[in-house]
Order: structure tokens, then sequence, then C-alpha cells
């Protein structure tokens, strides 16, 4: 497992706060990823992630495994569980199959998902060990390309 947080030269200044954790394009790691920060991901990973912020999946990014963060963008591929506490945001290169708990959801035309989608108020209930029927909705949905 890695736990990745980061790593600053020198004085910490406010602006090193900010830094974003990255897995650059050509990087392979088969693993768990824990992270207290934001993380872009161009690389390939094979295991799971856990994000306190915001995740980025770049167009060369491909996550096969379980994804939990606050926020995501996703430009690359996934093929596995995503669980979104606030906004999950599927770009018109991203391509998802598995399931999706989110609190919200946008969709640029040529996004591709295939699986469930849970949407609303059940993701809190789920963070905290829970699952909630309130604001809860579900959709089951077969592969599709919006445009």
């Amino acid at each position: 497992m890695l736990n990745l947080k980061p790593m600053f030269m020198g004085k910490t200044t406010q602006e090193d706060i900010f830094l974003v954790n990255q897995i650059k394009a050509g990087t392979n790691i088969v693993g768990e990823i824990k992270s207290d920060g934001d993380m872009r991901i161009d690389g390939t990973l094979k295991g799971n992630i856990q994000i306190q912020g915001k995740l980025v999946i770049g167009p060369t990014g491909q996550i096969d495994g379980e994804i939990s963060c606050q926020n995501a963008e996703i430009h690359g591929t996934i093929n596995g569980k995503v669980t979104v506490n606030e906004l999950l945001f599927l770009k018109g290169t991203s391509k998802i199959l598995g399931d999706i708990v989110i609190g919200k959801l946008a969709i640029e035309p040529g996004a591709q998902f295939s699986g469930s989608c849970v949407m609303g108020n059940a993701v809190k209930g789920l963070y905290n060990g829970q699952e909630s029927s309130t604001g809860r909705t579900e959709r089951k949905t077969e592969t599709k390309t919006i445009s």
C-alpha cells in the first residue's frame, strides 16, 4: 500500500499545501493507494485508491480497482466501482465499466458508462458505514456513449 502525501523540500509555505500528487504516463503501479490530498493519475493503477481530496484521471490514466474520493474528474478509463462523496465529472474521453455511487454527476458528450448509478444522500450514509435511502436515486444502465 502506498500512503502518499506531497513531499516538501526545505521550508513549507502556504502554497505547498495545495500541491497535487501525480502518477505520470508510463508509470504502472500494482497495489493500494491512500492519500490525504489531491491526486492526478496519467499512468496505470491495478488496485484500489482512496483519496480525501480531488482525484483527476488524465486521458492516458487507467484504473483497475475501486475508487473512493471527495471529488473526481475522469478523462481516462476505470474498471471498477467508483464512490465520490460530492461531484463526479465525466469528460468526453472517459470510460467507466462499473457501478458508481455519487453525490452529483456531470457528463460531457462522448463519455461512456456501463453499470448502475446511486446518486444523492445515499453517499453520505455510505461514508458513515450505513446506506440511507433518503434522496436516493438508482438507475441501471447499459454501455452508452453520450453525444
